[in-house]
């Protein structure tokens, strides 16, 4: 396998009032190709700001990013957020299909594309529906479906089911295991669960309390495809325990922080 993602060294820092703030500080990462990884870490410890980065929406204020292009033509990455990040004047058909219109797609195919995605996400029957008339789950399976319909070689998500209840959430988990096994994209999925993590990630990065740099990794060596029903078995709690209490003294120190 190849490295799809690398950062070496990543420090962000932010100005304020009382002097510079240390978001991030070399921080490092390499993610191969097809990988899936989940990065846990505290509340306030950088994670989504490193993604951010990742996804060049702010600038390492020090460090390297390298995202290695693949040789089809295909956005290098989309990012999906906790925000229902959907466009209310849009239908879903419409909404889904937006990446590829932005590329020039025509309108027959992206729709053709849009409506094989709205079938793989459960929404058949809500194409022409608009936002307003979906649930919260409805609207964040479009802005899943949206960024692997526009078939980037990364994807970048950032709590993207943390605002969910716990019953949606844990459809949603089994249908982003699915969607992602059949079209293995590169994943850097950020996440306070730790049992999520261990149930999407081939690898689940840990990051100690602000400023958030690498605390330590763990590899998942449950076999896929997953379901929902690892979750109950005896290795799935060990795993997730053995995280935990690696992570515990990081969280602790946060709330310390806020205090």
């Amino acid at each position: 396998m190849s490295i799809k993602i690398k950062a070496a060294g990543v420090t962000k820092v932010f100005a304020s009032r009382t002097g510079p703030v240390y978001a991030v500080r070399n921080f490092n990462l390499a993610a191969e190709e097809g990988e899936f990884v989940c990065i846990v870490g505290p509340s306030g410890c950088g994670k989504s700001t490193f993604l951010r980065i990742l996804g060049g929406l702010i600038a390492p204020s020090s460090g390297e990013v390298t995202l290695a292009p693949g040789g089809a033509q295909v956005p290098l990455q989309n990012m999906v957020f906790q925000e229902y990040a959907i466009f209310p004047w849009k239908t879903v058909v419409d909404n889904i299909a937006f990446g590829l219109e932005m590329r020039g797609v025509q309108k027959a195919e992206r729709q053709e594309i849009a409506l094989d995605w709205i079938r793989k996400v459960g929404l058949a029957g809500f194409a022409n529906s608009y936002p307003y008339q979906l649930s919260g789950g409805m609207k964040q399976r479009v802005s899943i479906a949206r960024a692997f319909a526009n078939n980037p070689e990364i994807l970048l998500m950032d709590e993207p089911l943390g605002a969910l209840d716990a019953q949606t959430r844990v459809v949603l988990q089994e249908e982003l295991v699915h969607l992602w096994e059949g079209a293995r994209k590169t994943i850097i999925y950020v996440t306070h669960s730790i049992e999520e993590a261990v149930l999407l990630g081939d690898r689940v990065v840990l990051m100690t309390a602000h400023p958030g740099t690498n605390k330590s990794e763990f590899a998942v060596p449950f076999e896929r495809p997953r379901q929902f029903a690892l979750t109950s078995t005896p290795e799935f709690g060990q795993l997730a325990y053995a995280i935990w209490k690696d992570l515990e003294g990081e969280v602790k120190q946060a709330m310390e922080q806020q205090l």
